[in-house]
Parts: C-alpha cells; structure tokens; sequence
C-alpha cells in the first residue's frame, strides 16, 4: 500500500532572527501549524539564544535534526509539517526561485537583516531566501521589533516596502483590550496570518463583536 502525502492548505517559510520578540516568531509557527500549514523554518544562531532569554522554550543543544524534531513535539506537527533548514543548506527549497514557497515571513526581523536584505546580501539562508521572494516577486513580510527606529532602519524598510516588501512591525494595537502579553503577541500574529491568507481566530475583526 502506498502512503499518500498529506494535503497541506499551503507552505509557508517562517524566518527567526535574533531580534527581541522571540514569542511572535514561535507563536506564529504554532498557528501555522494547527491551521495545518507546512512550514519551512529558518532560525539564526542570535534567534536560538533570544529564545533561551526571553521564553520558557529550551531548545536542545544537538543538530538541527534534533531542534527540528523537538519544535515539531512542542507545537503538535504533523509527520512532515516541519522542516527546519541550517543557515548554509544551499540545497534546500527556499535557496532557489524554482522551489520556494509562495510566503516568507521573517519574524522577528533584527536590524541587521533588513539592512542586508536591502543590499541585497545573501551569506546565509534567510538572506537568500529574502532575495528570492523579492526576484521571484513573492511575497516577503518582515517583521521589526525595534525602537526607537534611525534613519538607517528607516531607509532600509522604505527601500524594502518599494521593493514589493511589506512591513508589519511588532506594534500590537489595543482596543481589543488585551489581558496579557500573550493577547498582544496575538494581535500582531493575526494581522500576519491575515496577509498570509490563513484563517484565525485569534482577534475579532473590526465591526464584529
């Protein structure tokens, strides 16, 4: 009998960096997930250790197969949901226009990311992948989680945003009334998975009760 593969409504690649804000990038990847998404991870050795810092998530200390199929235990994936990527696996589906998903979402996005994006750098994979969704003309989020902003920050999401870019920073809104930080990472993972196309419950649309 041959084991067919499962239907996932869409592939999804999710880019960690370094930048604070580790919950919104590990939040966002337990939705994707539980929407039954498939989701390509990218995670920076800075994100690895902002993790430790900020949430109580510790990650193991072992080979990328090991990280992969501990995030797939935490967040309940599905045999082949999951797929993590190392910072040179130049072979994988994200480092060339003829295998990329249709989405790339970086989030957090440190500083450093933006501006080498916006050079148009490419020394590791979550470079190249920015590079090409931006050649490929796919859609690329990015998400700053930084203030105050400079010019140089500035200039690089303006330079972004004309590039086909979008930028949603990690700027949670509060008329939902939030009760806690976890309501506030919410309102910003669902206005990403609404520009992804994924179906959430998480903030009630304007309007609505």
């Amino acid at each position: 009998m041959t084991l067919t593969q499962p239907a996932w409504t869409k592939t999804v690649t999710l880019a960690i960096t370094g930048a604070s804000g580790a919950q919104y990038g590990l939040r966002l990847l337990q939705c994707l997930l539980a929407a039954e998404v498939r989701v390509w991870l990218l995670m920076s050795d800075a994100a690895r250790v902002v993790i430790d810092t900020e949430t109580d998530c510790r990650l193991p200390d072992g080979d990328d197969s090991e990280l992969q199929a501990f995030l797939a235990r935490r967040f309940g994936a599905a045999d082949g949901q999951l797929q993590l990527f190392g910072k040179r696996d130049w072979f994988s589906p994200v480092a060339s226009g003829t295998g990329a998903a249709s989405s790339l979402v970086i989030c957090p996005a440190s500083g450093g990311t933006l501006s080498a994006i916006a050079c148009g750098a490419s020394n590791n994979l979550i470079e190249r992948a920015a590079d090409v969704a931006l050649k490929e003309r796919r859609q690329l989020i990015l998400v700053p989680r930084e203030a105050p902003y400079s010019e140089i920050h500035l200039e690089n999401m303006l330079k972004l945003t004309r590039m086909g870019a979008m930028i949603l920073p990690a700027s949670p809104g509060f008329y939902q009334k939030p009760q806690s930080v976890e309501d506030l990472v919410d309102f910003v993972v669902a206005r990403l998975l609404d520009q992804l196309g994924v179906a959430q419950q998480l903030l009630p649309r304007w309007g609505t009760e």
